[in-house]
């Protein structure tokens, strides 16, 4: 028999339970992309996922070198190797500067550094600024959004690319579902 003493908890135990049940629920994947190196091989994924209004990028590799490497979005998807310059520059519908350390940027196509591991891994989650229906519309232009690692680490300052050396990864985004 319960209690009054027994029943707020309860209650609140089932109030919590609900809330992240709806949270989690409220999580969707709205876009998608394959990386690939120079030679063709898979060696990670994108996707950015959508809560309420947030947009977030997330994305995982592996295979590559240890360290940090540059990832930013460009403005054209189309990934061609070996040198992935078919992803054009840096997506900046907004003609800042590159860098979040420069005060004339940042743009949309900046994203922080991922670090990976010795064992080739890595990960990194970002929030995505802006309204998402700017952000999508900006993704999803007519020649669509592609995603590019780079071989060294970007300075966040150094316009137009952060200094992050070659491309050695790229892939085009395309909506889920």
């Amino acid at each position: 028999m319960l209690t009054k003493a027994g029943i707020l908890p309860l209650a609140c135990s089932l109030v919590l339970g609900a809330c992240a049940t709806m949270e989690a629920e409220k999580t969707s994947t709205i876009a998608q992309a394959t990386l690939t190196d120079t030679a063709g091989v898979s060696v990670g994924s994108v996707r950015i996922e959508q809560s309420g209004t947030a947009l977030s990028l997330l994305a995982d590799v592996r295979g590559l070198s240890s360290g940090q490497h540059g990832i930013h979005l460009h403005t054209t998807g189309k990934c061609e190797a070996p040198s992935f310059t078919s992803a054009g520059g840096h997506l900046n519908p907004t003609a800042h500067q590159h860098g979040s350390m420069n005060p004339a940027g940042p743009h949309l196509g900046d994203l922080p550094n991922i670090t990976v591991a010795a064992d080739g891994t890595g990960s990194v989650r970002v929030p995505m600024t802006g309204s998402a229906a700017a952000v999508l519309t900006n993704l999803f232009d007519a020649d669509g959004t592609a995603i590019v690692v780079h071989a060294g680490p970007d300075d966040y300052k150094t316009d137009p690319s952060g200094n992050s050396g070659g491309r050695i990864a790229c892939g085009v985004l395309s909506r889920a579902g």
